[in-house]
């Protein structure tokens, strides 16, 4: 017996077919596009910046940027997409391990974000603060901008491991835990030539 006064919703409506691509997927890519575009103006703004006041920083006398250490952690944070490339193969053949390949992946980008810390503590004790120059602050709104996407994409990536242990990790979920780690990922060797090779 039917209740008074409530509808029932159409078979079309109850019978709708999953959407080829999540919708969350296609919200990442447009997020996507609108980092990589914000990124795009902050190198654009460092380069204008440094042809019309070309500067050493740090000045003389001054710690060097520690370019050996970032390239050891640039390939670490690029390793940690390796691994996500390995995750992402496991998963789409069924095959074992792909857990542990994205519990690994997000090990990596943790290990990076804590030697970024590291690095940007000893700077600043030396004196190397954002309001030290014009070429100080694009470098701390550049690399500061890069970390705190990597933190979004760290969280990403951990949800997305305690999902999978617990056999809950949706296509979807997975999918924009991979491209925004993805992001993150690309971004930085370009970061990294410009700010500390240049």
């Amino acid at each position: 017996m039917a209740t008074e006064g409530v509808t029932r919703a159409p078979a079309w409506v109850r019978q709708r077919p999953e959407p080829p691509v999540p919708h969350a997927v296609l919200a990442m890519v447009l997020f996507i596009i609108c980092e990589a575009l914000f990124f795009a103006g902050l190198i654009a703004s460092f380069v204008i910046g440094e042809s019309v006041n070309p500067a050493s920083w740090p000045p003389p006398g001054q710690p060097r940027l520690p370019v050996e250490v970032t390239g050891v952690n640039t390939a670490i944070l690029l390793l940690s997409g390796v691994f996500l490339v390995l995750a992402s193969r496991a998963r789409t053949s069924g095959a074992a391990g792909f857990t542990r390949w994205l519990a690994v992946a997000a090990m990596l980008g943790a290990v990076f974000l804590v030697v970024q810390g590291f690095e940007w503590l000893g700077l600043i004790r030396e004196g190397l603060t954002l309001s030290y120059s014009t070429h100080a602050s694009f470098f701390y709104v550049l690399v500061g901008m890069h970390a705190l996407h990597v933190v979004v994409a760290l969280g990403l990536l951990l949800r997305a491991v305690w999902l999978a242990s617990r056999q809950r990790l949706s296509r979807g979920a997975f999918a924009v835990a991979q491209m925004f780690w993805a992001f993150v990922v690309l971004v930085w060797p370009v970061l990294y030539v410009l700010v500390y090779l240049l």
